[in-house]
C-alpha cells in the first residue's frame, strides 16, 4: 500500500475558472493523484496523492501554465 500525502504547489498565470479546470485536469491524470484542487486566487494547486514536483511541473506546464519554485 503506498502512502498518500497532500502538497501545495504556487502555480503562475491562473486567471479564470477555466484555467483552474486545465490544471486540475492535467494533474489529476498523474499516476499516483488521487485528487487535485486549483485555486487561481491562491495561485496555488494542491495535490492528493504521490506525484513528484517533476511530473506536477510536467502537468502544470501541459496546461499551459508554470509551476513557481
Amino acid at each position: 500500500m503506498s502512502q498518500s500525502n497532500e502538497t501545495v504547489h504556487r502555480v503562475e498565470g491562473m486567471t479564470c475558472g477555466h484555467c483552474e479546470a486545465s490544471v486540475r485536469e492535467e494533474v489529476e491524470e498523474l499516476d499516483g493523484v488521487e485528487s487535485a484542487v486549483a485555486d487561481r486566487a491562491a495561485g496555488t494547486v494542491t495535490v492528493r496523492g504521490v506525484a513528484s514536483r517533476d511530473d506536477v511541473r510536467r502537468a502544470v506546464e501541459a496546461a499551459g501554465y508554470a509551476l513557481v519554485d
